[in-house]
């Protein structure tokens, strides 16, 4: 699934974010300043950062430029009330992707950041295939045996991860940390009800299967 990371001071701007990206089918991770925005980005991928510029502990911009210098390539979107040319020309020169003014629409924002998302997946495979299991990715489309299966945003997030990986064994804790965002908890049994709906759409013969102690394997068995 595509994760977004919202770093914003605002509470109840940080959570009607969150919230309306949640709806649009990210996995979404929020923090409210640099410190707590940087621990999530070091433990956790993210296929675009949603930066307030003025956070408590500093402008944003300095963190994105000195994470640019080596090597942190995640697009960034700046969310900042200063609208002035200078403002924007610092924020593309300090590594940002995209510059957007407060106040804003939140439709707006979603598409934005959509788009950066879709940018940052252009090394990622068009198509997952395995056996008659086919993944179009740039269609998110999933058809087993030729049919056309309808899955939800975590289905296809798992399966995708699970496709990827065809062979291997995958630990419940990679589909936690690639599938879902930093407020799932690693203990419950979110993975196991979504791979188990998953299964009975796929149908036979079997495509997952269980690893004893670990988590799951896409293959034969």
């Amino acid at each position: 699934m595509t994760r977004v990371m919202v770093v914003e001071d605002d509470e109840n701007l940080r959570l009607a974010l969150v919230t309306q990206l949640r709806s649009a089918g990210f996995a979404v991770d929020g923090a409210g300043d640099i410190a707590a925005a940087d621990r999530l980005l070091r433990s956790a991928h993210h296929d675009c950062v949603v930066f307030d510029r003025m956070l408590p502990d500093g402008d944003a911009i300095e963190y994105v430029h000195m994470r640019r210098q080596l090597g942190w390539r995640a697009p960034v979107l700046f969310l900042t009330a200063r609208d002035a040319l200078a403002d924007r020309v610092a924020g593309f020169e300090h590594g940002g992707d995209d510059y957007l003014v407060k106040p804003f629409v939140m439709a707006e924002l979603t598409e934005r950041v959509a788009n950066l998302c879709h940018r940052s997946a252009f090394d990622r495979p068009s198509v997952l295939q395995h056996e008659d299991l086919v993944m179009d990715c740039a269609r998110r489309e999933v058809r087993r045996a030729g049919v056309l299966l309808t899955l939800t945003n975590k289905e296809y997030a798992v399966l995708e991860y699970l496709l990827a990986k065809a062979g291997l064994p995958v630990q419940r804790a990679d589909l936690i940390e690639h599938c879902w965002d930093a407020q799932a908890d690693p203990m419950s049994n979110v993975v196991d009800v979504v791979v188990k709906r998953l299964r009975r759409k796929l149908k036979e013969p079997e495509l997952i299967h269980a690893v004893r102690g670990l988590g799951y394997r896409l293959g034969a068995r």
